[in-house]
């Protein structure tokens, strides 16, 4: 029988669980103040010093913005979701990588789809400009690491591009979400140049003006990462 040892979660930590889920769901909006110290302290049944560690601690993930002399906020939305904040949400998921990557296949998909269907002559010619900078990578001398990066940058932009603010967060959490997983993928030098090879064909589909051929690529794209996942497993 296999058995998992116990977390010892702290009062702080269960403060901090509480007010974080609010924020994610919609609860706490953003630029909301929060109650005081004091009010929080009853509400929890803890004492301030252990409200005050957990919002120090959720304003480190950007989750809480604190004024001194004014009080304690709900972060504003902002474009980019700190790494910090996504991480700390996910960490429980982080090394599941099949899970990881089953979303991958789903959201990636349909928000390149989306930038596709939101496409203009100014995207497309940034889409081309990623496609010669991939070709002039030298994937013997790039580490993972860069190579990745680069790959990051291209879906970041294809992100923020494809008219949905809400594709635009997942395509942030995915990207680092599947970090780990994609460093491992991508250190032998075969699969830096199959990713090259893929990657290009979904970029010539926007250069191309063809959707189908967008839908073909991103399918073969999805194909081979799980069987590098596979192979590397």
């Amino acid at each position: 029988m296999e058995i998992k040892p116990v977390k010892k979660v702290t009062l702080t930590e269960q403060v901090m669980q509480q007010i974080a889920n609010q924020i994610i769901s919609g609860q706490l909006k953003p630029g909301e103040k929060l109650p005081t110290e004091r009010a929080f302290a009853e509400m929890f049944e803890v004492n301030r010093g252990r409200i005050r560690e957990a919002l120090r601690a959720l304003s480190l993930i950007g989750l809480v913005t604190i004024k001194p002399g004014d009080g304690s906020y709900v972060s504003e939305n902002h474009s980019r979701i700190s790494e910090e904040t996504i991480l700390w949400t996910y960490h429980e998921d982080v090394h599941n990588y099949e899970e990881v990557y089953a979303a991958r296949r789903l959201i990636e998909t349909e928000i390149y789809l989306s930038c596709y269907d939101h496409r203009t002559p100014e995207i497309i010619e940034q889409l081309d400009a990623f496609g010669e900078q991939l070709f002039a990578i030298d994937i013997e001398e790039i580490s993972a690491s860069d190579f990745y990066q680069i790959i990051s940058d291209l879906d970041s932009f294809v992100g923020s591009h494809c008219g949905n603010s809400i594709y635009d967060k997942l395509m942030q959490t995915l990207i680092l979400l599947r970090k780990e997983s994609a460093l491992k993928i991508s250190q032998p030098l075969s699969s830096r140049q199959t990713a090259i090879y893929y990657r290009k064909k979904v970029l010539d589909a926007f250069h191309n003006d063809d959707r189908k051929q967008l839908e073909k690529a991103l399918k073969n794209f999805f194909k081979y990462s799980i069987q590098a996942f596979t192979l590397k497993d």
